[in-house]
C-alpha cells in the first residue's frame, strides 16, 4: 500500500498528530470493495438484487455513501504503515481526522496518537539494596516436620466428656437469627468445622472452646461490614448452636517408621535433612527472587516517567482477563463468583489498579534499560530458550519453533523475555 507520512508533531508529552496520505489507488480499490459490499443489498426496478450497475448506482445515490465503508477498508492497513514509518508506538486507539477522502483524489488523514512515553532513566547500576538472611534454622526444619505430622495425623473421636479445643473437628447443628428472625443460609444439620481455621465468623469458633458433646449453645456475633450478603453486613447475630461429636487429632509419632511410611527414607534423620535440602533450595530461590525485586525496585523508583492513563487501563483488563480465565479454570462461572463475593466487576478493576500500574512502569523502567545497555537476544541464547520449552512440553524443537512463529514470525515476546532477563541480571550483579 502506497502511505506517506507527511508530518508527526508532538503536540503534549505523550500526544502527537500524525498526517499521511494514501495514495489514489488505494483508495479506488478501497472504494470498490464498498461497493461490493454495499450492492449486495440493493434493490432497484429492472435489476435483481445486488446486481445494480456501478455507474447507476452512483448517480442514484452518490459515490459519497461509499466513503465510510471504505475508510473501514482502508484505515487499518494505512494507519497500521504509517506508524511503523514514524517509527512510534501508540499505547491507545487514535482519534482519526479525515482530511481529505473522495473518488480519484489521494486520501490525507491526521491521527491524535497516544504513545508510549519516554523514559528518563536514574541510577539503574551498583543500588545498594539492605541485606536480608534466607539462612535455614533448625527451626525451620522442626517446623516443616510437625506439618508433615500434622498432615498425616488420624483423626479419632474425642469422648463425651471431652472438652473441644483449638483444632478439634466438631459436628453440630446450628440456627442462626438477625433482630430474632431466622435469616436464609444461616441453618445446617450436623455441619463439620475445623476450630481455628477462620472459616466462620469472627468470634464463632472460639466460642465454641469448651463446650462439650451434646450441650447446646447460644453464640453472639457480628457480620463483618464487608460481609457479602449486603442485608447481613454490620448485623449482630445470634446462633443456636447443638454439639453432637467432637473428633481430635491424633499425631503418629515422629520416629523412623514415620519416614518410611510417608517417604522413600528408611530414618527420620534421612527425610529431616530432604527436608533441609527441599528449604534451603526454596530459600535460595527467595534469595534471588528478593534481589531482583529490590534492585528493580530501585530502578523504576530512580526513573522519571509520565505514563499516558490508557496504558494503565489496558493492563488492568488484561489482569481483569487473566482472573476471569483462572476462575474458569477452577470451574467458577465470574457471574457466580461475583454474587458469592458481593464484589463487582468495577470492584474487581480498581484492586487490580495498584498492581497494573506497577507492572506497567516497571516493564517501560526495564526496557528502557534494555536499550540504553544495547542488550540484545543471540541466536544461541534463542535456541536455548526454544530447547527448555520443547523440554518442559515433550515436544520436538522445530515443532515449537514452528507453533510460536505462527503466532509472532520474529520471535518477538520470546526475545523480549531473554533481553528482560539479562538486563535484570545486570541490576543483580552491579547491586552492593
Amino acid at each position: 500500500m502506497a502511505v506517506a507520512v507527511k508530518k508527526w508533531e508532538k503536540v503534549e508529552k505523550n500526544v502527537g498528530v500524525l498526517e499521511f496520505q494514501v495514495g489514489e489507488a488505494e483508495v479506488t480499490e478501497a472504494l470498490d470493495q464498498a461497493f461490493k459490499k454495499v450492492v449486495k443489498g440493493v434493490s432497484m426496478p429492472g435489476f435483481r438484487k445486488g446486481k445494480v450497475p456501478r455507474a447507476i448506482f452512483e448517480t442514484r445515490y452518490g459515490v459519497e455513501v461509499l466513503y465510510q465503508d471504505a475508510l473501514d477498508i482502508l484505515l487499518p492497513i494505512a494507519y497500521s504503515q504509517a506508524v511503523r514509518e514514524a517509527n512510534i508506538t501508540p499505547v491507545d486507539r487514535p482519534e482519526i481526522d479525515v482530511v481529505q477522502f473522495g473518488k480519484g483524489q489521494e486520501a490525507v488523514i491526521k491521527a491524535t496518537v497516544t504513545v508510549k512515553p519516554e523514559v528518563e532513566l536514574g541510577e539503574y547500576k551498583g543500588l545498594e539494596v539492605e541485606k536480608k538472611d534466607f539462612t535455614v534454622s533448625a527451626e525451620q526444619v522442626e517446623e516443616e516436620l510437625a506439618n508433615l505430622q500434622k498432615s498425616h495425623a488420624e483423626i479419632v473421636v474425642a469422648g463425651d466428656d471431652v472438652a473441644v479445643e483449638n483444632g478439634d473437628i466438631v459436628f453440630m447443628d446450628f440456627k442462626g437469627f438477625v433482630n430474632g428472625e431466622a435469616f436464609e443460609g444461616g441453618e445446617a444439620d450436623n455441619y463439620q468445622l475445623e476450630i481455628g481455621s477462620g472459616l466462620f465468623i469472627p468470634g464463632f469458633e472460639e466460642q465454641l472452646i469448651g463446650t462439650k458433646k451434646g450441650e447446646e449453645k447460644e453464640i453472639n456475633v457480628t457480620f463483618p461490614e464487608a460481609y457479602h450478603v449486603k442485608a447481613l453486613a454490620g448485623q449482630p447475630a445470634v446462633f443456636k448452636i447443638t454439639l453432637n461429636d467432637v473428633k481430635r487429632k491424633q499425631l503418629p509419632a515422629l520416629d523412623d517408621e514415620f519416614a518410611k511410611d510417608i517417604s522413600e527414607f528408611n530414618s527420620l534423620d534421612e527425610l529431616k535433612a530432604d527436608i533441609s535440602n527441599k528449604l534451603q533450595e526454596k530459600a535460595e530461590q527467595d534469595s534471588k527472587n528478593y534481589l531482583e525485586e529490590a534492585v528493580i525496585s530501585k530502578a523504576v523508583e530512580n526513573a522519571t516517567i509520565d505514563i499516558p492513563t490508557a496504558m494503565f487501563e489496558n493492563e488492568i483488563e488484561v489482569l481483569m482477563n487473566d482472573f476471569k480465565q483462572r476462575l474458569q479454570m477452577q470451574g467458577i462461572p465470574f457471574d457466580a463468583y461475583v454474587q458469592f463475593t458481593g464484589a463487582s466487576e468495577e470492584s474487581l478493576k480498581d484492586e487490580f489498579r495498584g498492581q497494573a500500574e506497577a507492572r506497567v512502569r516497571t516493564g517501560l523502567v526495564l526496557e528502557a534499560i534494555t536499550a540504553a545497555e544495547g542488550i540484545e537476544a543471540t541466536d544461541d541464547e534463542v535456541n536455548v530458550e526454544l530447547a527448555k520449552i520443547a523440554e518442559s512440553a515433550k515436544m520436538e524443537v522445530d515443532r515449537v519453533k514452528s507453533i510460536l512463529e505462527s503466532r509472532d514470525p520474529e520471535l518477538s515476546n520470546l526475545k523480549n523475555d531473554i533481553k528482560t532477563r539479562k538486563t535484570v541480571e545486570l541490576l543483580v550483579s552491579s547491586a552492593k
